[in-house]
């Protein structure tokens, strides 16, 4: 899916890579199941579903943001086992626009605070 606006572009797949989370040596979410949105100006972000990722060590936050290609994210804080604390490292979109609702309620991780590792290759953005 893509969405286009005055050369602004976002696209979603869905992708069979590895993709693993680390914050403060726990290992957070990991799956082979990751949706990649690619977004001009900004990295490739993997949007992991909620079932792979141990969503016990996260607590909602009341940060809300939007974005007018995706639509309002909700933001969650780590606590770690050891006390640790990373405010608003992971957000979703839990009713995202239509033009990329396959990340509708899957979480993407903050790469200033998370590790995050991929193996394998994206899939081809649409339209190359």
């Amino acid at each position: 899916m893509t969405e286009r606006t005055k050369g602004h572009h976002v696209t979603v797949a869905p992708s069979t890579q590895h993709v693993r989370v680390v914050i403060d040596g726990q290992v957070v979410a990991d799956t082979r199941r990751p949706v990649v949105l690619r977004e001009t100006g900004l990295p490739i972000r993997y949007y992991l579903p909620p079932d792979d990722v141990d969503l016990t060590l996260f607590e909602p936050t009341a940060t809300r943001t939007t974005c007018p290609f995706k639509g309002e994210a909700a933001y969650w804080t780590y606590r770690g086992e050891d006390g640790s604390e990373h405010r608003d490292v992971v957000w979703a979109y839990p009713d995202p626009l239509p033009e990329v609702a396959l990340i509708k309620g899957h979480l993407s991780f903050y790469d200033t605070v998370a590790r995050i590792t991929v193996e394998g290759e994206p899939p081809a953005a649409p339209g190359a």
